[in-house]
C-alpha cells in the first residue's frame, strides 16, 4: 500500500486556517509526497509484476494480490492496468478499503476527480480511520480550491496521529497559500521529519522561507532538494528565484533552464527564463 511507517509526536492543538488573499509565489508545489513514490521502486518492475501474476493465477480469488499489483502497475505508471486490478480486488471483497483508496488515486491520475473522491468516500464509509483516504482526498480537495473541505481533511489525518508526511504537506502548502507561513513552515518540517529523503517538504520550507525574506533559509533548502533529487523542475525554479531576487541573472537564468528543460510545461520556470533573459 501507499502509505508512510514512521513516527513523530505533533502538538495536539492546530491553528485555524484563515484563508486571506495573498501574492502568489514565483513557484508552487502540486505534486503530493509520497503517493506512488512510497511504493519500492523495485515493486513497478515488469518482474515483479510477473511474480505477482503468477500468485494471482494460482488463486484467481485472492483480492490482495490483486491489490498489491495494482499497486505495482500504478508504481510502473501503467494507469489502466492498475485500474484493471483494483476493480478485481474490490469485486472480490466489496469491503476492501484500501483497493477504494489506491483505486481512488488511479482516477485522480486519469483526471477523474468526480470517480476518485467517490472511492475515498466508500474508503472512508468502511474504515472512517482511515488516514490515507482523509489525505488522499484532502489531495484532491486542495487541488480543486477546495480549501476548507481539504484543511478539514487534513486536520483529521494529523488528529489520528498519522505519520504519513503528505498530511503536513498538504496542510502546510494550505497555510502557505493563505499566506500563514510560519505555521507552514512548522508543517513542512514536519514533512521532512518524516520523509528526509524527499524534496517535497524543502521545496515548501524554502518558498515560505523565502516569502518571509529569509532567503539564506531558502536557498539552502531548495539547494537539498537539489541534491535529493536533481530531476524536479520546482527545486531548480526554486533556485532560480533566490538567485533572480541576488540579481544574479546569469545563475537565474541558468536555473530556470534546467527546469524549463527537465518540464517545458512547468510554467514557473519558462516564464523566469523568459524573465532572466530579457534582463540578463
Amino acid at each position: 500500500m501507499w502509505n508512510h511507517s514512521m513516527q513523530l509526536k505533533r502538538r495536539s492543538a492546530t491553528p485555524l486556517l484563515v484563508l486571506l488573499p495573498v501574492l502568489a509565489l514565483g513557484a508552487c508545489q502540486t505534486a503530493s509526497l509520497g503517493e506512488v513514490a512510497s511504493i519500492q521502486a523495485a515493486q513497478g518492475s515488469s518482474e515483479n509484476i510477473a511474480s505477482l501474476t503468477s500468485v494471482i493465477d494460482r488463486n484467481p480469488r485472492d483480492a490482495e494480490a490483486y491489490n498489491v499489483r495494482g499497486s505495482a502497475y500504478g508504481r510502473a505508471g501503467e494507469y489502466r492496468q492498475a485500474l484493471k486490478d483494483f476493480d478485481q480486488a474490490i469485486a472480490i471483497n466489496p469491503q476492501f478499503y484500501q483497493a477504494y483508496a489506491n483505486r481512488a488515486l488511479i482516477h485522480r491520475y486519469l483526471g477523474d476527480q468526480a470517480s476518485a473522491i467517490a472511492d475515498y468516500n466508500r474508503s472512508l464509509q468502511i474504515n472512517n480511520s482511515y488516514d490515507v483516504a482523509y489525505i488522499g482526498r484532502g489531495d484532491v480537495y486542495r487541488l480543486a480550491g477546495q480549501s476548507r473541505q481539504a484543511l478539514q481533511d487534513y486536520e483529521r489525518a494529523i488528529q489520528m496521529n498519522t505519520t504519513d508526511p503528505r498530511a503536513y504537506n498538504g496542510r502546510g502548502l494550505l497555510y502557505q497559500t493563505s499566506g500563514q507561513h510560519n505555521f507552514a513552515i512548522e508543517d513542512f518540517a514536519t514533512t521532512i521529519s518524516l520523509a528526509p529523503d524527499q524534496p517535497n517538504g524543502y521545496n515548501g520550507r524554502g518558498l515560505s522561507y523565502l516569502a518571509l525574506g529569509d532567503d539564506e533559509n531558502a536557498f539552502a533548502d531548495f539547494n537539498v532538494a537539489i541534491k535529493l533529487n536533481g530531476e524536479v523542475a520546482e527545486s531548480w525554479a526554486n533556485q532560480a528565484l533566490v538567485y533572480e531576487k541576488r540579481g544574479d541573472t546569469a545563475r537565474a537564468s541558468k536555473s530556470f533552464a534546467r527546469a524549463a528543460q527537465l518540464d517545458p510545461n512547468y510554467k514557473p520556470a519558462v516564464d523566469g527564463l523568459a524573465r532572466t533573459r530579457r534582463t540578463g
